[in-house]
């Protein structure tokens, strides 16, 4: 990536173009609606239903703005179509034991507009992002986590 366009994954992509879609489609029309609804109530200043309609509006239009610079000036890459074997780079889906706590977990590395660490999708501007990048399926490392230094060992990598 000798882009400095930031990276997105393709359903990274597709999930931000669907919110976007959301927000023009649906709910930029129930907030105009509100919007109209509580300027019939008449008096505007004192009007909390007016403001509020009108702040949602604020909001909206501006996560609209929002993604669409980001999918505009995003790169987007296809990792099913990377050919890098079994070492990691971005959009890597990476399988990894804690060694110190013996449980295992699924981190897939992402777009920095994409991550969610809920759903294991981790930035590939995070620290373990960068612990992972370069290295292979079996390879143990150390990261230096918040709560200290936690051992890793990669059990898999696969891209989807």
């Amino acid at each position: 990536m000798s882009s400095t366009r930031p990276p997105l994954t393709q359903q990274g992509a597709d999930r931000l173009r669907d919110e976007l879609e959301y927000l023009k489609r649906v709910k930029r029309p129930e907030i105009v609606a509100a919007v109209a609804e509580a300027r019939a109530h008449g008096d505007l200043k004192e009007n909390a239903e007016y403001h509020a309609a009108r702040e949602m509006h604020g909001f909206n239009e501006g996560r609209i703005n929002e993604l669409e610079a980001a999918l505009s000036n995003s790169e987007i890459i296809d990792t099913e179509r990377l050919a890098v074997g079994k070492r990691i780079v971005f959009g890597a889906i990476v399988d990894l034991i804690d060694l110190d706590a013996d449980t295992e977990v699924t981190y897939q590395i992402v777009g920095d507009l994409e991550a969610d660490i809920k759903k294991n999708l981790i930035a590939v501007s995070s620290p373990i992002a960068r612990a992972l990048i370069g290295k292979s399926e079996g390879d143990e490392f150390e990261f230096k986590a918040p709560n200290g230094i936690k051992n890793y060992e990669i059990t898999g990598v696969r891209y989807s």
